[in-house]
């Protein structure tokens, strides 16, 4: 397990309470996902060379 201390939320984390987001954690040479609303359930972990790709992947993804 990942402590407290080391998860940051997301600078897009939404309006008001910022429920709608998501908290990263580096690790080294890994990052951590974890969504802010369940953070005792799963976490994707990437290897910082992933990390930059998967977000530019999910900024050019339409919105449902």
């Amino acid at each position: 397990m990942i402590s407290p201390d080391r998860w940051r939320k997301s600078s897009y984390s939404g309006e008001g309470d910022g429920n709608n987001c998501v908290e990263i954690a580096h690790l080294g040479p890994h990052i951590a996902v974890r969504d802010s609303k369940t953070p005792t359930r799963a976490t994707l972990t990437f290897p910082l060379t992933a990390f930059a790709p998967f977000l530019r992947a999910l900024k050019a993804t339409p919105e449902r």
